[in-house]
């Protein structure tokens, strides 16, 4: 019997847990991977090469060549382990976190310093039953 989950409710927001992290097993051994310097510079020489090593899927893989680090959480990608290949490219956490929110690093330091994002209409995604996100107020 599956477990219940109350917490796959959360807009926007994947939970790392047992199921996530058995999903991106492969993956996040990559991230761990970029530790070590010769594997960064085996990386950066021929990413795609680097990438096909480890047996992954070719979504993960996809996911890791694009930069996409919403689509790699989704895949099983642990955040912690993903800052590896931020390292990896020279950028810092901050500017990770600016790109997954589709803010510069400017407009994202400038939203965590506020406060972070307003909670209104960010709670339940049963909230949204009968309204899509985006239309909170009408």
């Amino acid at each position: 019997m599956p477990l219940d989950k109350p917490y796959r409710d959360i807009p926007g927001t994947t939970i790392f847990d047992a199921d996530q992290s058995r999903l991106g097993y492969w993956l996040n051994q990559f991230c761990m991977s970029l530790m070590s310097a010769a594997n960064r510079t085996r990386f950066k020489t021929d990413e795609r090469a680097y990438l096909d090593e480890w047996p992954m899927s070719e979504a993960q893989k996809q996911a890791v060549l694009d930069r996409d680090l919403n689509r790699c959480i989704a895949l099983g990608g642990n955040i912690y382990f993903l800052a590896k290949i931020g390292a990896t490219d020279g950028r810092s956490f901050q500017q990770m976190a600016g790109s997954m929110t589709g803010m510069s690093e400017e407009a994202y330091r400038d939203m965590m310093v506020r406060g972070g994002r307003a909670i209104e209409g960010n709670r339940y995604l049963s909230d949204w039953q009968d309204r899509p996100p985006g239309k909170e107020t009408e």
